[in-house]
């Protein structure tokens, strides 16, 4: 085992085994209730215990990772059961909505991805908010004509899209399912109207956002009863979104999109005091969700597959990686600093194509193809034959289907957030899907119905045109659909899954899937030590260096090369399934609650 993997094995056994403790200290069991935290039952025991040990959960029939241990144990259910991995992911979502309501839920969007067995065919379906059709493209400039600061934008109804993630759940069961679908929302009803128990983590986050969270009465009063702020081990229930569930339950997506949870939506947006939003009724009458093609790079032997635009996420990992294909990265290994300078020079040159061309492809054309042909990675890949880390880095010039367009560079904050659900089901079908409501906490407005609403609104470039007047192509327009780095995925190898992977963390979710894939692939990794491993990701020109492990060993190196480094804490929450001669082998991000469960 090289130093570096040893140092991340023993960072995952510290922080998987204080999240552990901390979540069995704060259990307070109640009779009649579903208060028990899932951490206390065997199954989650050991799946807690492998990932803290670096060790996979093997199974050989079905297997599910998602962010916390309740939602898992609801997708595992439903496979017990015989239910197909589009069954768990709808029973794993509505918990999730509940007890990492922070993340995602029914007020938000996601990108899903999926191998059906029967057919050997990879579908992807687009569940991506949109922007309201009286949106305007200086939605986000003040009076005078300058970009709102983020959180100025974030925090009321200004920030919010159309929501995606219910109608995804619907679609998805529509294609796949086979287990009668009011019954996946059994286990999210039961414990939001009998009682969950708050995570350390969702505690600590209600803690540190407390300033926005307090800004608007119902979410002040959900995450601060009695004006003290939840704490871990506290009981939560969430009656409204129960009834809410069981609406949707009962009459399927149409439960949101029309009717009184519709009218409620729309009545917070519009009410949010001093930054009042334009989501309409017939925004949410009007969506829909959209099926696209995959988006495929060859790295390897294998074909690495993901989402399309308005996703950005499979484009840039497949630049990175088919940047890279040619330099020996195996043969360099983890621990050197060379394999960290190539990764993160076509990491910076892939975000650069990313910040010029990439946008929601049905608004504005994009050179799609161009950007993962062969032929232009390589002379892509041509910039990284040095020895030091590149001056600087440019967008560079793919070829197109069509008439070029000249785009200005824009710029988007994306911070982490977002949640990660990955399903292989007893049938061989494989889903990732990646769900979100952006920010930490959305827009911040809770409604009525028991749910937050996203703030994804602000994926989109607050400026219009860039300084020479050229258009940036991730503006808002009415009913356009964010850029994303979502990057829910799944590799290939002679058309059959091997890996299953994704992780939220705004744009930093692309380096931590690709860094991810190649410890798998090129390094030997077993999946469970390839998510666990500490990141170093390079966007904008900083190199980030995950503090407190033995990633710190390669600052020295990295300036040496000529890089900025910046040490600090990285938010990744990976969840992976390998596929390994007929054995499921599942992972769980040890920065985060999740676990993976496999029969």
């Amino acid at each position: 085992m090289s130093r570096f993997l040893a140092a991340s094995a023993l960072f995952a056994l510290i922080a998987v085994s204080a999240t552990a403790q901390d979540a069995a200290d704060s259990v307070a069991p109640e009779a009649g209730t579903a208060t028990v935290f899932a951490a206390e039952t065997p199954d989650v025991k050991a799946a807690l215990a492998a990932k803290a040990a670096g060790e996979p959960v093997e199974a050989g029939q079905w297997m599910v990772a998602a962010a916390n241990p309740l939602a898992v144990k609801a997708g595992a259910d439903v496979l017990a059961e015989g239910g197909s991995a589009a069954d768990a992911m709808v029973a794993v979502q509505a918990v999730l909505g509940l007890v990492e309501a922070q993340s995602s839920g029914l007020g938000g969007g996601a990108f899903l991805v999926w191998y059906d067995a029967a057919t050997d065919r990879l579908t992807t379906l687009d569940g991506r908010e949109t922007a309201p059709r009286d949106a305007t493209p200086k939605l986000f400039l003040d009076e005078n004509g300058e970009p709102l600061q983020f959180y100025e934008a974030v925090v009321g109804g200004r920030s919010v899209g159309t929501p995606g993630t219910p109608r995804l759940m619907e679609a998805a069961y529509a294609r796949w399912g086979k287990l009668p679908w009011a019954g996946l929302f059994d286990d999210a009803i039961a414990l939001a109207e009998g009682g969950f128990t708050v995570s350390p983590r969702l505690a600590g986050l209600i803690a540190e956002d407390g300033d926005r969270l307090g800004r608007f009465q119902p979410t002040r009063d959900y995450f601060f009863p009695n004006g003290k702020a939840l704490a871990a081990g506290d009981t939560l229930t969430n009656a409204a979104y129960g009834a809410t569930l069981r609406a949707m339950a009962a009459d399927g997506a149409n439960a949101i999109y029309t009717g009184d949870i519709a009218a409620d939506i729309v009545d917070t947006v519009k009410g949010a005091e001093g930054n009042p939003g334009r989501l309409s009724l017939a925004d949410l009458a009007a969506y829909r969700v959209i099926e696209r093609a995959p988006v495929c790079v060859t790295y390897h032997a294998y074909d690495v597959c993901g989402m399309g635009p308005p996703s950005s996420g499979a484009l840039t990992v497949g630049q990175i990686l088919g940047m890279v294909a040619e330099k020996d990265i195996a043969g360099l290994g983890p621990d050197n600093p060379e394999s960290w300078r190539l990764i993160g020079d076509a990491s910076r040159l892939a975000f650069a194509d990313r910040g010029r061309y990439m946008a929601d492809i049905d608004f504005v054309p994009m050179p799609l193809k161009g950007l993962v042909a062969p032929e232009y990675l390589e002379m892509r890949a041509k910039l990284l034959d040095g020895e030091k880390a590149l001056e600087s880095v440019a967008p560079g010039a793919p070829g197109w289907d069509h008439a070029m367009i000249e785009y200005g560079d824009g710029t988007a904050i994306e911070l982490p957030s977002t949640t990660q659900i990955v399903i292989v089901d007893s049938d061989g079908n494989a889903l990732s899907m990646t769900s979100t409501i952006e920010n930490g906490f959305g827009s911040r407005l809770m409604t009525k119905s028991g749910f937050l609403l996203n703030n994804e609104l602000t994926d989109f470039s607050f400026e219009t045109h860039d300084a020479d007047g050229y258009p940036i192509a991730n503006r808002v327009e009415p009913g356009k659909r964010p850029r994303s780095s979502m990057a829910p995925t799944i590799v290939m190898k002679d058309g059959k899954p091997v890996l299953v992977i994704g992780s939220p963390g705004g744009s930093s979710i692309i380096g931590y899937v690709a860094q991810a894939v190649i410890a798998y692939l090129d390094w030997g990794m077993n999946v469970q030590e390839a998510v666990s491993m500490p990141h170093l990701l390079n966007r904008f020109g900083t190199y980030d260096v995950e503090a407190g492990t033995s990633a710190e060993d390669m600052v020295a190196p990295l300036e040496a090369m000529g890089f900025k480094v910046k040490v600090g804490d990285q938010t990744s929450g990976l969840q992976a399934i390998a596929i390994e001669d007929g054995r499921l082998y599942g992972a769980a991000d040890p920065r985060r609650e999740g676990i993976a469960l496999g029969e």
